[in-house]
């Protein structure tokens, strides 16, 4: 039974969420997630200022970040809601739907990482042994 149900959930992150890591771990409260971001919305990382300035208009999550450098990515932005002392969020029972998220596959799409001291890890839904075995009957 156990096993059936394992399946039924990797089939339902796979197929249905389209989802190629779980999510597992806690947040350890370093505050690293809340600096140097990038954000991704319909038309990939942003890039401008004006585009920013745009998304601000469309949604509050936006008007918490402060922009602090633009490299070959995109904008790099840190969330105003970070308090420097003591690294934690200034509003974490009210804190939007992307950090309740936090971390996303996104992250590695945009080829970032999460940093060595994260409490959280996204391990492959599907075995690696297990893609490989399955290539190898097909060879």
């Amino acid at each position: 039974m156990k096993n059936f149900l394992k399946e039924i959930k990797k089939f339902f992150y796979t197929k249905i969420l389209r989802r190629k890591y779980y999510r597992i771990g806690s947040c350890k409260g370093c505050g690293k997630c809340c600096q140097k971001i990038y954000v991704k919305h319909a038309r990939g990382v942003i890039k401008e200022e004006s585009e920013f300035k745009k998304l601000q208009k469309l949604h509050p999550f936006y008007t918490y970040l402060d922009i602090i450098d633009k490299d070959e990515t995109g904008l790099v932005f840190k969330c105003r809601n970070l308090d420097e002392e003591t690294h934690k969020c200034k509003i974490h029972k009210t804190r939007p739907g992307i950090c309740r998220r936090y971390p996303q596959e996104e992250l590695f799409k945009m080829g970032g990482a999460l940093s060595e001291d994260c409490g959280y890890q996204l391990i492959p839904i599907i075995p690696f042994k297990e893609v490989f075995d399955k290539v190898m009957k097909k060879h």
